[in-house]
């Protein structure tokens, strides 16, 4: 072969790789419909503006786009951008994409106000949180209530937007690890965008005993319960028994002073091969 033809050869190769690698970058997951109860007894606040179905996650995407990942959450019901004066087309919903990049690192702790925490083997190396509020307010409750050792692993997008049913963030690219997405392992939690949050949350929405008009109801008022309304769980297909195995995931147990005494514990979701 001369020196032209291999130069042709190794380009078209070349060109190949990079053609599989671009396409193999996309994760897409569903979850089943009307599992939005957390453990499974959760209730909606019983203001107007938290229709029901808001909460309740029917798929996620993540894919390469330009240097960037977009990522794409669904929700079971028309979004509205009117309570608040939120600006990006949604107002009641806050999300939380836990990734998992390397099988040998990892967080377990949960972040403030969601009352949760990762398996050993589910520690999360990065953390994308898709909020309605501006990303300057987002960033500074990061510094105020998120340990040190988290806060370089807590990515807030600068671009989100809500439309129809479902809501959009892109990140770049370099703020999340490299290598093959569609190897990691993923969690995603549906919570509520709260502006005027405890001061041990992360501006997430508390899950008490009772619900009020901006308070979700079935869980504990000392917040020994997860502070989750849905999650992934199974393989992310969308089948109903992953409803079940979500319920199981967020079981958890308080001491009658109301501290955790089991607190639950979450594992990551991996693409179906």
């Amino acid at each position: 072969m001369n020196k032209t033809w291999r130069f042709v050869g190794l380009a078209l190769l070349a060109t190949a790789v990079l053609a599989t690698v671009g396409m193999a970058q996309e994760v897409s997951f569903k979850d089943p419909v009307g599992d939005d109860n957390g453990p499974g007894a959760y209730t909606y606040p019983t203001d107007n503006v938290y229709k029901p179905g808001s909460f309740d996650l029917t798929f996620f995407k993540m894919k390469a786009s330009g240097g960037k990942y977009q990522l794409d959450f669904g929700v079971n019901a028309q979004l509205e951008d009117k309570c608040w004066s939120m600006q990006y087309g949604f107002c009641v919903q806050m999300l939380l994409v836990f990734v998992k990049a390397d099988p040998a690192t990892g967080h377990t702790e949960g972040l403030p106000g969601l009352s949760v925490q990762f398996a050993k083997d589910a520690g999360w190396n990065k953390c994308i949180i898709v909020s309605p509020q501006p990303s300057t307010r987002v960033k500074s409750e990061i510094e105020l209530k998120v340990a040190k050792g988290l806060q370089p692993d807590i990515i807030v997008p600068d671009h989100v937007r809500g439309a129809g049913r479902t809501i959009s963030a892109w990140v770049d690219a370099k703020d999340l690890p490299a290598g093959d997405i569609t190897k990691w392992g993923y969690q995603v939690i549906m919570q509520s965008n709260e502006g005027f949050p405890d001061k041990d949350a992360l501006l997430t929405r508390g899950v008490n005993e009772f619900e009020g008009q901006h308070r979700f109801g079935g869980g504990n008022d000392s917040h020994c319960n997860p502070q989750v309304m849905d999650i992934l769980a199974g393989n992310g297909t969308g089948d109903k028994s992953e409803a079940d195995l979500q319920h199981k995931m967020l079981a958890y147990e308080c001491n009658p002073d109301g501290t955790v005494k089991s607190m639950a514990t979450l594992t990551m979701v991996y693409l179906k091969k």
